[in-house]
């Protein structure tokens, strides 16, 4: 057992006008005693339609003391592992299945990259990425199959390739299967017939976004050797201060601002790193403010910048609050800083609050199932065509990259990519983003991320970026159920070596694309303008996107030289 942490945790509201116009917001959960009634796990505090949702969604308010009693095991079936050999961890997990899990191995290693307590996150249908983690040495390898509801299709698929390739190499694949499910799921049925390695329930009681806690967060992170218990401790120590009625409790403090600041007209939130040493924290935090908050045609857009010097932050604009993770600098106007138990737990409260107060019910998801409902009508050809992307001609062939568009009858005629671009941000309203969706390997083809700073460079817009299909987890909720003034640029590519699905009739490279075919038409039924740009080639294509985003921005009007 690790020993008592001390977890010093702050918010400071550095912009005196935010201050001031977050100061009645802060008296009026004082007054309410909203952070004392959330510590007891009352499901009215927002309001009646949401108090059903609610009452089976606040476990995670309690975790630092719930999850206690997983700590043991998993550090003995963390020894049986390595007594057999199996020292290497994959996860096989969408969401609040696998963010949680990565930013605490990064964190604790201190390295996105091996480190003290390496993962491998599959969390993609990219069939390079997948084939990439099946080429690791399968002899030490243990899969965590992780998923909430026991259904993931992106999560079984990669539950049935690992067991069909262990298989082959001669490994019994029941022995290197851990699952993570809630109690009931047809995953908890079927790992227990078959005889799976663990079978470890999660808390029903909590939503995946708010699960960073639970047995979805401490297993994967367990079994990669980091200290879990010593997490707990940290959320331990900060909860007292969180569950506080007082104006000086962090937690309201920082609800009250993203709310206040939202109520108006910055409904965007610009997350940036000045040191925390909490490595990917943002992509977690994204997760859990647009899937709690972006429903109703309102909502907070988190927007993960690559730091306070980035395009978005610095030069942002009066639709945007900009906080620090650590220490205030770059102009922030909120900065948070405490441990990683104590930012979980922090940011959990706080969003949970600053739902109250903007309206909504933040347990819900209401908009995330269309797109996957679309996905399916496509892999198994019950849906139209009518508007699907893939099935109509390109407008425009530019060199290595195939050009549609979903929507409307925006994109006109374009002679060049270029022009393409332009017409996107063209249907951008003031204060409106974009979003930059890429369907392609994290890994192979991480120099997509430079998209985004060089679109919000160019354009002034605040700019999302999203690998798919891992963002349909996570800010997809807020495309569609937000506020409607985003424009949408889908990245997909060609697949040089499909992989098969075993007992699927589809490959991954045809539920990735049916992936995102489904969600841009869902996204287009809203009535926003989708630009499809499929790369022939996917180095080629990155590199002629990225040039055209350069070209693209002399003729938009939104070139930050002018409108900043």
């Amino acid at each position: 057992m690790s020993a008592p942490v001390e977890a010093p945790l702050s918010v400071s509201l550095v912009d005196p006008q935010l201050a001031d116009a977050a100061s009645a917001l802060v008296e009026k959960l004082v007054g309410d005693q909203v952070a004392s009634k959330l510590a007891a796990k009352d499901a009215s505090l927002w309001g009646p339609d949401a108090q059903d949702e609610a009452s089976r969604r606040l476990s995670w308010v309690t975790l630092y003391e719930s999850s206690k009693p997983l700590v043991e095991r998993l550090t003995a079936l963390r020894g049986e592992l390595h007594a057999d050999g199996v020292d290497r961890v994959v996860l096989a997990g969408m969401g609040g299945s696998s963010l949680a899990p990565e930013v605490i191995c990064h964190t604790r290693s201190g390295s996105a990259v091996g480190g003290a307590h390496p993962i491998t996150v599959l969390d993609t249908t990219d069939p390079g990425q997948v084939s990439d983690a099946l080429a690791g040495d399968l002899s030490r390898t243990v899969l965590v199959v992780s998923s909430k509801s026991g259904g993931t299709v992106e999560t079984d698929s990669q539950r049935r390739v690992f067991t069909q390739v262990f298989e082959a190499n001669g490994i019994d694949a029941a022995t290197r299967m851990v699952v993570v499910t809630d109690p009931g799921t047809k995953l908890a049925d079927l790992a227990a017939d078959k005889g799976y390695r663990a079978i470890i329930e999660a808390d029903p009681e909590v939503g995946g976004r708010y699960s960073a806690l639970t047995a979805f967060g401490l297993v994967p992170s367990a079994l990669a050797g980091v200290d879990v218990d010593g997490l707990l401790d940290e959320a331990a120590a900060a909860a007292p201060e969180l569950q506080r009625d007082s104006a000086d409790n962090p937690a309201i403090l920082l609800g009250a601002a993203l709310a206040a600041a939202h109520n108006a007209g910055a409904e965007k939130v610009v997350l940036a790193d000045s040191g925390s040493g909490l490595i990917g924290f943002g992509d977690w935090a994204e997760q859990l403010i647009a899937e709690s908050t972006g429903k109703q045609g309102i909502g907070l857009l988190p927007v993960v910048v690559e730091s306070p010097d980035a395009p978005g932050f610095a030069d942002h604009g009066a639709d945007a609050t900009v906080v620090t993770l650590g220490p205030a600098v770059g102009g922030a106007q909120i900065a948070t800083e405490g441990s990683l138990g104590a930012q979980f737990l922090l940011w959990e409260t706080a969003v949970a609050l600053a739902g109250r107060l903007i309206g909504i019910d933040p347990f819900d998801q209401p908009d995330v199932e269309s797109a996957k409902q679309a996905t399916r009508e496509l892999l198994d050809g019950s849906g139209s065509d009518s508007d699907s992307a893939a099935e109509v001609e390109p407008a425009l062939v530019d060199g290595p990259v195939e050009v549609r568009s979903l929507g409307g009858d925006w994109l006109g005629s374009p002679s060049t990519l270029a022009d393409a671009l332009r017409a996107l941000i063209a249907q951008a309203p003031d204060h409106g983003y974009v979003a930059v969706q890429a369907y392609l390997d994290r890994l192979d083809d991480a120099s997509a991320e430079v998209l985004r700073p060089e679109i919000a460079k160019r354009t002034g817009l605040q700019t999302t970026f999203g690998w798919g299909p891992r963002f349909l987890h996570s800010t997809g909720q807020y495309h569609k159920g937000g506020h409607q003034n985003g424009v949408f640029l889908q990245i997909t590519g060609s697949v040089a070596d499909d992989l098969a699905i075993p007992d699927q009739p589809f490959t991954f490279g045809q539920l990735q694309h049916a992936q995102a075919d489904g969600d841009a038409q869902v996204i287009a039924a809203h009535g926003r303008p989708v630009l499809r740009l499929h790369l022939a080639d996917r180095a080629a294509g990155l590199v002629a996107l990225t040039n055209a985003v350069s070209e693209a921005s002399a003729a938009t009007g939104r070139d930050t030289e002018v409108t900043r």
